[in-house]
């Protein structure tokens, strides 16, 4: 079940991933293309206040382009702690952003030019979100990506996972977890962890389905 779970689980992801190569690499000759990171930012930002960080599931192609491809080269290490903290992600959400809306309004009134400001930040973010993949973990951007620290704030612990007291403590659910979250650790409780982006890898490697989403849990009362 779960082998096919990552078979379903990856079609999607290729689907969404070869949108960043054809932006990152297009857009510096075909600037508009850059307003597709617009779209992206609105989309993970407003699916947050409805489903939590899912968008950053499958929907995201530059978290679908470093499960598929990045994961081969990385070294699959613990993420560092401070990559995580509220300081730090904060700090970059604001530099960030900050950079990208004083490119913006210099470049006001010209759409190439603007296409040319999310392209370039596209490019320095996934340049840096690969380096810190290949270093620790192909999803170590994913912790301090702007959009996915908002969709932190915004999501408020929606959908959570429940873990029954049934769990075996065998951590798979960690092991498989692209987020190297823990939901082992809240035996017989909620997982209210808002960075959990909602792919179901734990619920389905769970070899006793001792792991449930809230949501199910509701559907089946």
């Amino acid at each position: 079940m779960f082998k096919k779970f990552k078979e379903d689980r990856k079609r999607l992801q290729k689907y969404t991933s070869i949108v960043l190569p054809v932006v990152v690499i297009g857009g510096w000759f075909y600037p508009p293309l850059g307003f597709f990171l617009l779209i992206c930012m609105i989309g993970a930002v407003g699916l947050a206040f409805h489903k939590g960080r899912s968008w950053c599931d499958w929907m995201c192609p530059r978290g679908s382009f470093y499960d598929l491809f990045l994961q081969k080269i990385s070294r699959n290490t613990t993420i560092p702690s401070f990559m995580k903290s509220k300081w730090f992600r904060t700090s970059v959400l604001f530099g960030l952003l900050s950079s990208l809306g004083i490119q913006v309004y210099n470049a006001w009134g010209n759409p190439d030019a603007v296409g040319l400001a999310f392209v370039r930040v596209l490019t320095i973010t996934t340049t840096a979100g690969i380096v810190l993949g290949a270093v620790f973990h192909q999803r170590a951007w994913c912790h301090i990506c702007p959009m996915g620290t908002l969709g932190n704030w915004i999501s408020g612990g929606k959908n959570p996972l429940h873990v029954n007291e049934q769990c075996k403590d065998c951590k798979l659910c960690s092991k498989v977890c692209p987020m190297q979250l823990k939901p082992y650790e809240h035996k017989a409780g909620t997982m209210a962890d808002d960075d959990c982006i909602k792919c179901n890898s734990c619920v389905t490697a769970c070899p006793i389905k001792a792991i449930e989403f809230e949501d199910t849990v509701k559907k089946a009362a």
